[in-house]
């Protein structure tokens, strides 16, 4: 497996100047027919430079679609992003709110082609991401869960998926798959109904669901260790604006597994999970050590749980046809 170092020599730092080329990357000979989806909030530099990095790929992908919920960047990352879409490089979508499955469905929506890539806006891509992508969707029809290197991953020449899990280099059939680095057909995606938008605010879970209704329908998820990239976890913007979940009051975090438990009829033993989950998320070792955070997590834990059953009453929200955002 190629090194990520390559595809990032000479892009980055033309694209803190928003001074790329303007010859269009996507139209460029031997780009593949996919689209590359991704879903951003509150990121700045950290997202031009991920945006180089995927430009500079080779193959490239001939489509790079950014659904921005951000309300307003620095003028550098405004610059920088508004010449890549003049430039036909990028397709820049300005969403009023944000949500993480509705900006996902918005990608469905909008994707030229059939093969949708959602990447996270915070990653360094390897040289052979996209490739290894469409070649993964040559064979049966599938979802296919692409490797995601954390921080504190080697990239380890060998990993089982026991060890490693979405570190692993091996291949093989998977219940799940990480958001920030996976692809599907879209015609497929949108007659399952997309992304439910009822995961709010961090959307814990809502991979989760959406594998559990694909895998019901008879789709298959195949981990592809070849589709990688370094996940930067950047330390704003993101889910990290609701905060950090051991230590705010807020339902963000939570309202996301007690949602889940509610619609997912294969989750085992759901209504014991359900009522039990207030009392397990303080049985920490950051709450042994700091019981002070006990009452905190505790009343955000149940305001997570009365969130969802609102949410839940109401039914899923699914994928419709909406208007175009200001681009």
């Amino acid at each position: 497996m190629r090194s990520a170092q390559p595809a990032l020599n000479g892009l980055l730092c033309a694209a803190r100047g928003g001074l790329m080329n303007t010859a269009s990357l996507s139209q460029a000979a031997g780009a593949l027919p996919l689209t590359i989806a991704i879903p951003t909030y509150r990121r700045e530099q950290v997202l031009v430079d991920s945006i180089a990095a995927l430009l500079g790929l080779e193959p490239s992908a001939i489509e790079i679609l950014v659904l921005d919920q951000t309300p307003e960047h620095s003028r550098q990352v405004d610059a920088a992003l508004g010449a890549w879409s003049a430039s036909g490089r990028i397709r820049w979508l300005r969403l009023p709110d944000p949500s993480i499955p509705g900006a996902m469905n918005r990608g469905l929506l909008e994707a030229s082609n059939d093969i949708v890539l959602f990447l996270d806006d915070d990653i360094v891509p390897y040289a052979d991401l996209v490739a290894a992508h469409m070649n993964a969707h040559r064979s049966a029809s599938k979802l296919v869960a692409g490797r995601v290197l954390q921080p504190w991953d080697d990239d380890l020449p060998q990993a089982t998926w026991a060890s490693r899990q979405y570190a692993s280099t091996e291949h093989r059939e998977i219940q799940g798959f990480m958001g920030g680095n996976f692809s599907l057909r879209r015609k497929q995606a949108l007659a399952l109904g997309g992304f439910d938008e009822n995961f709010v605010r961090v959307a814990y879970n809502f991979e989760r669901e959406f594998a559990d209704r694909w895998r019901a329908g008879g789709g298959r998820i195949r981990f592809c260790p070849d589709a990688t990239i370094r996940h930067l976890k950047a330390s704003s913007g993101g889910t990290r604006t609701f905060g950090e979940h051991l230590t705010t009051p807020s339902p963000a975090h939570a309202v996301g597994a007690y949602y889940y438990l509610l619609r997912s009829p294969v989750a085992e033993r759901r209504l014991r999970e359900f009522a039990g989950r207030p009392f397990r998320s303080v049985m920490t070792r950051h709450h042994l050590r700091r019981p002070w955070w006990i009452p905190v997590t505790f009343v955000a834990e149940l305001a997570g749980m009365l969130w969802a059953l609102m949410l839940h009453l109401r039914g899923p929200r699914l994928c419709v046809k909406r208007p175009k955002g200001r681009d």
